[in-house]
């Protein structure tokens, strides 16, 4: 009798054993990664990546989503748990967006989300049970907070700093016990996001720093292991950024860890985001991190509702807008991260796709009804210049890990394929459209062969047959602009970009240069900034410009202006443009002087960001032997942080 029991429990342990293992082959246990590989994506190791490095992903929208019916599938095609096809790929930290009160008087949400605390605890379970941190972002608003809003949440509005301080410690502390009571395990926690010198409605650093520092110690105190960071925008002003990390030391601010949003498309070169973080890290002894980044995977839009990042976007654009594209930008961005010693990479909505693929009209419905939308008409009571103005859906479908039906797109896999390399055979991505410049008096000759694209992110030139008639040769040859022609290479539509332009008699008038050589810069107000800037989104045409900027008022009084040699006897016009803001009280126009006296003039003026001014100046005469100087001059008063703005595409013609 004794040896039967013990051959049942004998068996009884084998079938126990059994069915373990053939649990452990049906899925990975919880936070652990699968053995994730790809026969289509190249994706170059990452040498020294920490087993600990952040590789994180905001899914905020999501719960608005699957409110709207939005089902999500991994790469077999089978229907997912989001957060466990996440943590499958390799993202080990989920990032959330909390707003104070996203909601009307009548309980109508904001949409983006509706992100209260209450969504954040639900985010933070569901990331939790598949073995991720959650990364707690306070906006201290009721909407959207970033770089241009930094609006107080309605509760505080009339409050004294030191009341709104009080209010932010309670609002913080009682939202983090709420994850904490709900076991969500939070690694970090952000005080404000994108919060560029404003934070909750305040404006000063001396007010912001108070705020802050009441977020941080209530996050000592209910999350003591739980990282403290702070968050900026726009590292390519490398200025700013160290005037932020600076008043923060001053003002000794209890955090951990600068991170910055990196958008390629916007904010400047990986070496310069390396330079800026990596000095911050160095002089202060501070974690740093990219808390935001994104790439598209396709120009096209999917939900009806347009995309911030299309095919026609006038950004920075030095990756394909491919699925292989995607991969390559975020993976240099976590290598340079990794480079200087930071943290890690959180990249921002990567779940956010269209609710719907038949209308508009059915996305609206429900944008409005669950949130599900960047904003809803709603938000018109808490934003109305934006979002109430504005609302919509999706601004970032096409730069999701999804396609439009749910399904996981091959570039999600580079989270975990950083860390092991997938270098396989190099193949063409895409086609590179071919840009060229003529005179109107020259002759066309259009490129032989356009830069392929390959997978590994290197060029290779291929051959390309050109679709062009006598018919546009001379259409193009009648007027100055620019003209797109159509192409075929290795078997792919390509197009040609070819820009027609006037005879310039000035040298270095586009300032391509990079230096302001050979014109003449009088600066009479001790300018802050004078001079050639590198940066393409800032410039008329080209990649260059004549930039400016002054904090004091007074500070702009300068003139641009150059000698025009090698002039036939004629008749001249001349034309530049101009572009900027905070003029406050100005006098700013385009000169002509003939032999030192100045004979025509024309008003120039600026306003806002890339709302370029621009000066004709006609029927100039110029006789054998006369000096004939064009110029551009700028004074201005200056309001708030002083004048700045951007002077470009300057041009001496012959006039016909």
């Amino acid at each position: 009798m004794k040896n039967k029991k013990r051959a049942v429990i004998a068996l009884l342990l084998c079938a126990a054993l059994l069915l373990c293992a053939c649990g452990s082959k049906a899925a990975a246990p919880k936070g652990e990664r699968a053995n994730v590989s790809s026969d289509t994506l190249y994706v170059r190791k990452i040498e020294n990546l920490p087993e600990d490095f952040i590789l994180g992903m905001d899914v905020s929208s999501v719960l608005a989503e699957e409110r709207s019916g939005v089902k999500y599938y991994d790469f077999d095609g089978e229907e997912k748990d989001l957060f466990a096809i996440l943590a499958a790929n390799g993202i080990n930290m989920i990032r959330v967006r909390v707003w104070n009160d996203p909601y009307d008087s009548a309980g109508h949400g904001y949409g983006g989300g509706n992100n209260d605390i209450d969504a954040a605890v639900e985010i933070g379970r569901r990331a939790a049970a598949n073995g991720m941190k959650l990364l707690v972002d306070f906006h201290y608003s009721d909407f959207w907070a970033d770089p241009g809003k930094q609006f107080a949440p309605k509760a505080w509005e009339g409050m004294t700093i030191e009341e709104k301080t009080e209010a932010a410690y309670a609002f913080t502390k009682e939202s983090l016990e709420k994850l904490r009571d709900a076991n969500v395990d939070v690694g970090m926690v952000q005080l404000g996001n994108e919060t560029n010198g404003a934070l909750a409605g305040e404006k000063t650093w001396f007010n912001i720093q108070y705020i802050m520092g009441a977020g941080a110690k209530a996050v000592r105190e209910v999350f003591p292991e739980a990282l403290v960071a702070v968050h900026f925008a726009n590292p390519e002003n490398a200025e700013s950024y160290a005037s932020y990390a600076k008043k923060l030391d001053y003002y000794a601010l209890d955090y951990d860890v600068f991170a910055s949003s990196y958008y390629p498309y916007w904010h400047g070169t990986l070496e310069n985001l390396a330079a800026v973080l990596g000095n911050i890290a160095e002089q202060y002894g501070k974690k740093v991190m990219v808390m935001e980044t994104s790439y598209a995977f396709t120009p096209d839009d999917s939900d009806f509702s347009g995309n911030t990042i299309s095919d026609g976007s006038a950004v920075v654009k030095n990756y394909p807008y491919t699925v292989q594209g995607q991969a390559n930008s975020v993976r240099d961005v976590i290598e340079t991260v990794n480079a200087i010693g930071g943290i890690g990479v959180v990249y921002w909505e990567g779940a956010w796709i269209t609710v719907g693929t038949n209308s508009r009209e059915e996305n609206s419905e429900k944008w409005e009804r669950d949130g599900s939308g960047w904003a809803a008409s709603w938000a018109a009571a808490y934003d109305p210049k934006d979002a109430g103005k504005y609302y919509g859906g999706s601004a970032v479908d096409n730069q999701a890990f999804f396609d439009a039906q749910g399904h996981a797109i091959e570039s999600l896999k580079l989270f975990s394929l950083v860390r092991t390399g997938n270098e396989i055979e190099p193949a063409v991505d895409a086609l590179e459209d071919a840009r060229v410049r003529f005179d109107l008096s020259a002759e066309i000759v259009l490129p032989g062969t356009v830069d392929a694209v390959m997978t590994d992110g290197s060029r290779r030139p291929v051959d390309v047959t050109w679709q062009i008639s006598d018919t546009q040769i001379a259409e193009m040859k009648s007027a100055p602009g620019v003209y797109e022609i159509a192409g075929e290479a290795d078997g792919r539509s390509v197009r040609c970009f070819v820009t027609m332009a006037e005879l310039n008699f000035l040298q270095n008038g586009g300032f391509e240069d990079g230096a302001a050589d050979p014109w003449e810069l009088i600066d009479r107000g001790g300018a802050d900034e004078l001079g050639v800037e590198k940066n393409k989104l800032n410039s008329l045409d080209g990649d260059c410009n004549l930039h400016f900027w002054g904090a004091k008022s007074g500070s702009i009084d300068f003139d641009a202006e150059q000698t025009a040699e090698g002039l036939a006897p004629g008749t001249y016009k001349f034309r530049v443009s101009i572009q900027g803001g905070d003029a406050g009280e100005a006098e700013i126009y385009a000169y002509v002087r003939l032999d030192g006296e100045v004979i025509a003039t024309a008003p120039l003026a600026i306003t806002s960001y890339n709302n370029w001014s621009t000066a004709e100046i006609r029927d100039i005469p110029y006789a054998e032997g006369q000096t004939l100087t064009v110029g551009v001059h700028v004074k201005c008063a200056g309001e708030g942080n002083g004048a700045w703005g951007m002077i470009d595409e300057a041009i001496l013609n012959a006039q016909t």
